[in-house]
Order: C-alpha cells, then sequence, then structure tokens
C-alpha cells in the first residue's frame, strides 16, 4: 500500500451529505471555531451558511494549484468521519483509492492490517 497522495477521491465522494459531526465536535466547533460552525446547520455539515443547502463539496477542501492534490484546511478540527476514513479495504476497493497496489488486492488481510497501521495515528 502506497502513501495517501492527498488525490482528494475520499473527500469529493462523501462531502455532499455523506459525511456528519457528533454533537461534540460541533459544540466544540461552537467554542472554538465559529468558522466551522458557520457550515452547520441542524446539525447537518457542509451547509450553505447563507441558503442552508448542502454542498456538493465541503467548504474546507482545497485544490493546490498546479499539484493535482488536495489539501483540508481543518485538517486538526476535521470531523471523525473524516478521521476514520478509509476503515476498510473495501471502502478503498470501492472509492478506488490511488493508495492501492497490486498486491493489496491479493493478500487482503496484510492490506488491511497495513491500513490500520497507517492510519493508528488519524483515529
Amino acid at each position: 500500500m502506497k502513501d495517501c497522495n492527498s488525490c482528494g477521491k475520499c473527500c469529493t465522494k462523501y462531502s455532499d451529505g455523506g459525511l456528519s459531526a457528533t454533537k461534540e465536535e460541533i459544540e466544540n466547533w461552537e467554542a472554538y471555531r465559529p468558522d466551522i460552525t458557520r457550515y452547520v446547520s441542524q446539525g447537518k455539515i457542509w451547509m450553505d451558511p447563507d441558503t442552508g443547502a448542502q454542498l456538493t463539496l465541503c467548504p474546507w477542501l482545497k485544490e493546490v494549484p498546479n499539484k493535482n492534490k488536495f489539501s483540508c484546511d481543518i485538517y486538526e478540527d476535521r470531523p471523525e468521519d473524516c478521521r476514520y476514513y478509509p476503515a476498510t479495504l473495501s471502502d478503498m476497493i470501492n472509492d478506488e483509492c490511488e493508495m492501492l497496489e497490486l498486491s493489496d488486492f491479493y493478500n487482503k488481510k496484510h492490506a488491511q492490517k497495513v491500513l490500520d497501521n497507517l492510519m493508528s495515528d488519524s483515529r
């Protein structure tokens, strides 16, 4: 398994209503990150602060110019849904994650262990 190359597939696939935040995360944002709270409405995240409509992309996802990569402007304060992704090798396969190598498909148990190790700092 390769290191993450910041392709942004995980963020672009799930940021249009596929993510949630815990009550505690929202309360923390209310107290310390009102800029994030602007994009929360009735417990749902990444809502347009002006219209209340679900945004199609996370407002904190930024494309790195001329790099074909993405960064997260709230990385340290991102919701648990983001921190825990990808949880399984199946998630990665379904989402065509660019971290996967051919060998990961042949030895899925080993690949899952590698993933769990890679994600241990994030979870």
